[in-house]
């Protein structure tokens, strides 16, 4: 073993000399990925977390390849010379005993075994470094594509299937391929042997996956930043890296990328995948089907996703740059992409893509062995939650019930038993859920009434009600995944309905569907609401997109939430919201326990690293998501650092009275009265009279923002507040947010370059929102984040009742508090954290923090803050002291500068 191996490593190749504080991150990093541990680190934003990830990790990546190197050449090494020995020792040695015989001939066996498959590991890892060091050199690589992948050719035997044993309708032979194939649900070993039957053909069909490290991240802008850090990185040149999207991110067809919704394109890209199959499998002499639907990705070819993997392993591409390439060379980035995870080194890919199972599997995913690093974690319990719940509205069961019904009586002369079988279970178990709803399928949902409530069910109890428990849900659900039903409905309705959803579908334009003209009509019904009135533009665009997500087949989240049902049942509840109508009432999934889908990659790994920005309270964490999935204390190693900007460059402040002495408490009970509005107006005020440059005003809800705002308006304190910084308000929309950033950033660019009466702008966002998060305000765009009140989750909510209830039960007490009552505190100080850490983003930088509430000032809510701010921040019990703290902090700042 290397040195550096052992002892851990002190030098770390990095882009500029690193501060003290990300070689410590670093060798932090290094040794928990050496020791096969699971890391918590901390390193806020602007302290150059993503380069000490990179460097930390691939420093390791890098001697952990050489080290298996060095020790396959001694195995090696010494096998060929046991080998050699043993020959010539048992030319001497006479075996005359049959035992000794048989065991010698074993033991030389395994030797011989040992040595050649050492011999083609080291030959295959040769291959691969000559052909990685060709592509890089820019030689042209003209391999022959011989990848098939497994999914794509259990497509195509699925239709073949159809195809040999089907008694077939006349005049009924355009719709072959919305048929689905014989089924046969107790045979997976043969049907699977079948499907992947050619995987073994040769060495270069199945690739083998090299050592690498998983990196994701939340949002695709996340993503792009942290791949733009590892192209400034010393390891550029050096390292094969992947970037992996979802087919809407990915696709570089015109035509569907138009689809919009993700579930459109996901179709649309899997259909024409099966049109290239059959293409490419069938004999001549078919009659050739009519129609739009036989288009074949021209992006899809063989040849051209060879050279772009190629093309992606030799240089460093972020997502915007794969596209680009996808459309010069016409190959698609998204399957490039996903031949090229078994020999990347690093992929980069979004959170659902490592933490969902099933998606896993589908994006050929492999984390056995391998290290995952899970950045921007401070609400992985959350994401893991949200990830695998499900909710499905009444509308949505009653059209899929309507589709499937219709779908089976079009086709029932050509369906197998089995298949008629396990449609009429599915159906009956969407009767069972509209039954439990208060509706009965086949009629309207929009005028049938629901008795409103909610009502909280364990997962058993739940299957009682809707008189499903005899159903074998797992059955049902191999049965979706392997017949692709879904999809086939998704076709059906496309073709039959006008794409099944439109509003101004016209019943009688397609010869073809006299048959569904109920289903037309009964679609119409949902979607014609009887109001007339005149809609405004913005409705519209609402509308136009609630129609998209309408087109998408409603047996997809069907299917989604049969397969949440087969969840342990302590480990979630179903919620049964009733709303008066049946179309708007749901049955929802909420998941309770993350950490039993956090247990699956936390055993495969080799070693997890979760980092964040922020990731304090750490003990209801490990509670949650390390103990409950199993993970022992001494597997844990803990990092936390501070930050990197000087003591005097913050001032967090603690308000616990207003400028008249009115207390600052917004309780929900108080937050109302004008005397608290009023209060808040003043302290803005005065806090814009000396702050330079931009001021971000964070409210707890968008619903409360509205009322401060519009009491403002009506006394004349939103005037006063304009004449001194023009104010700015976070969008309800997410496409909006960036147009508002833009104009706030140029109004304060402008104000500082001339005096225009202005001192810069003012904008008033909401915790929680789109500004909260992975938005920097970085210099004069945030010299003060204010913060009213404190942003707690309702507690009235059924579902986090729930979930304190199971907290209680299932951990243990600390702190003479219930962990229910913890989860309370945390989700509140994570929300402020998040904000609040908006501000400060690089060494140089400077702010101020205000946090109006005296809650704030309680010893176990500061505790709750990051180090870094909590260890600075003073408490006023009366206004005059802070504010002169303030214009003290900026006047300092201003002379600076001067």
């Amino acid at each position: 073993m290397s040195a550096s191996m052992e002892n851990g490593r002190t030098q770390f190749p990095f882009p500029y000399q690193p501060y003290i504080i990300q070689e410590k991150f670093m060798q932090a990093l290094y040794s928990v990925l050496d020791q096969s541990k699971v890391g918590i680190f901390e390193s806020p934003t602007g302290t150059g977390k993503s380069l000490s990830l990179i460097c930390g990790a691939l420093s390791w990546l890098t001697d952990f390849e050489e080290r298996k190197k060095q020790e396959a050449a001694a195995l090696l090494q010494e096998g060929e010379s046991v080998l050699s020995s043993s020959v010539a020792e048992s030319s001497t040695t006479s075996s005359s005993a049959d035992p000794d015989w048989i065991t010698d001939f074993v033991q030389k066996k395994a030797e011989r075994d040992l040595v050649s498959k050492l011999k083609e590991d080291e030959l295959k890892r040769k291959k691969r470094e000559e052909r990685l060091e060709m592509i890089r050199n820019n030689v042209q690589l003209k391999y022959a594509m011989k990848r098939k992948s497994c999914e794509e050719d259990e497509a195509f035997t699925l239709l073949q299937l159809s195809k040999e044993e089907q008694t077939e309708a006349p005049g009924d032979q355009d719709d072959e391929e919305l048929i689905i194939a014989e089924y046969e649900s107790d045979d997976e070993s043969k049907s699977r042997s079948r499907f992947c039957a050619d995987e073994e053909e040769d060495d270069e069909v199945v690739e083998e996956h090299v050592t690498k490290i998983y990196y994701c991240s939340r949002t695709h802008s996340q993503l792009a930043q942290f791949v733009h850090e590892v192209q400034k990185s010393p390891f550029s040149k050096d390292i094969s890296l992947v970037t992996l999207g979802s087919r809407q991110n990915l696709c570089v067809n015109e035509e569907v990328r138009r689809l919009g919704s993700i579930q459109r394109i996901n179709d649309r890209c899997m259909e024409m995948q099966k049109n290239k199959h059959e293409k490419q499998h069938h004999e001549e002499g078919v009659k050739r089907k009519r129609g739009p639907a036989k288009t074949v990705c021209p992006y899809n070819k063989a040849s051209a996703l060879q050279q772009m993997r190629d093309e992606v392993l030799g240089t460093v591409h972020d997502i915007e740059q794969l596209l680009k390439i996808g459309r010069e060379s016409h190959s698609c980035p998204y399957y490039a992409a996903r031949l090229a995870i078994p020999p990347a080194q690093l992929v980069v890919l979004p959170y659902q893509m490592v933490l969902h199972e099933a998606t896993r599997r589908a994006a050929g995913i492999q984390l056995k062995g391998q290290v995952v690093i899970i950045d921007e974690a401070h609400n992985l319990s959350d994401t893991l939650s949200c990830i695998h719940s499900a909710e499905l509205t009444g509308a949505q069961l009653c059209r899929a019930h309507s589709q499937l019904t219709q779908y089976a009586d079009r086709f029932k002369a050509r369906l197998k038993a089995k298949n008629l079988m396990y449609i009429k279970q599915i159906l009956f178990v969407i009767e069972g859920l509209v039954r439990v709803l208060g509706g009965k399928v086949g009629q309207n949902p929009q005028s049938q009434t629901t008795q409103a409530g909610t009502e909280m069910l364990t997962i058993n109890n739940f299957l009682f009600k809707a008189k499903i428990d005899n159903i074998n849900l797992f059955k049902l659900q191999k049965y979706f995944e392997k017949s692709l039903i879904s999809r086939k409905l998704v076709g059906f309705v496309e073709k039959y309905a006008g794409s099944g959803v439109s509003v101004h579908t016209q019943s009688g334009s397609n010869k073809e569907n006299r048959r569904t003209e109920g289903l037309n009509r009964y679609l119409q019904t949902l979607q014609n609401n009887q109001s007339t009135a005149p809609v405004s533009s913005e409705d519209q665009q609402g509308s136009v997109e609630a129609e998209k997500v309408l087109s998408a087949s409603p047996m997809m989240q069907v299917e989604g939430f049969f397969m949440s049902l087969t969840n342990s049942n302590t480990d979630g509840r179903v919620v049964l919201h009733r709303q008066g109508t049946l179309s708007e009432s749901s049955v929802k999934f909420l998941l309770l326990n993350p950490a039993v889908h956090f247990a699956q990659v936390l055993k495969e790994c080799r070693a997890v690293i979760i980092a964040g920005g922020t990731m304090q309270p750490v003990s209801d964490f490990k509670q949650e998501l390390l103990f409950s999935a199993g993970v022992g204390e001494e597997r844990i190693t803990e990092f936390s650092c501070g930050h990197v900007i000087p003591p005097e460059n913050i001032l967090p402040i603690v308000l616990c009275s207003g400028p008249s002495g009115q207390e600052l408490d917004f309780t929900f009970q108080n937050r109302d009265s004008p005397r608290m509005m009023d209060e808040t107006g003043r302290i803005l005020s005065n806090i814009c009279n000396v702050v330079p440059g931009g001021v971000v005003c964070f409210f707890p809800s968008y619903e409360y923002s509205r009322r401060v705002v519009s009491h403002w308006e009506a006394s004349g304190a939103l005037t006063r507040l304009a004449n001194k910084k023009k104010i700015f308000q976070e969008p309800k929309r997410a496409n909006q947010v960036e147009q508002v950033l833009n104009e706030f950033t140029r109004c304060i660019q402008r104000c500082a370059q001339d005096s225009c009466g202005l001192t810069g702008a003012l904008l008033f966002s909401v915790v929680g929102g789109k500004m909260s998060e992975g938005i920097n305000f970085s210099d004069d765009l945030g010299r003060c984040v204010v913060m009213v009140g404190m942003p707690y989750p309702n507690i009235k909510s059924p579902e986090l009742q729930e979930k304190m209830t199971y907290l209680d039960k299932h951990l243990p007490h600390s702190g003479g508090r219930s962990p229910g009552q913890a989860l309370i505190e945390n989700l509140c100080m994570k929300a402020v954290n998040q904000s609040i850490g908006r501000a400060i983003r690089h060494r140089g930088d400077y702010s101020s923090i205000v946090l109006c509430d005296r809650r704030y000032s309680r010893p176990a809510t500061l505790s709750k803050l990051p180090t870094w701010i909590k260890d600075r921040t003073s408490t006023h019990a009366s206004f005059g002291p802070a504010f002169a703290a303030l214009r003290k902090f900026f006047l300092e700042k201003k002379q600076k500068r001067v």
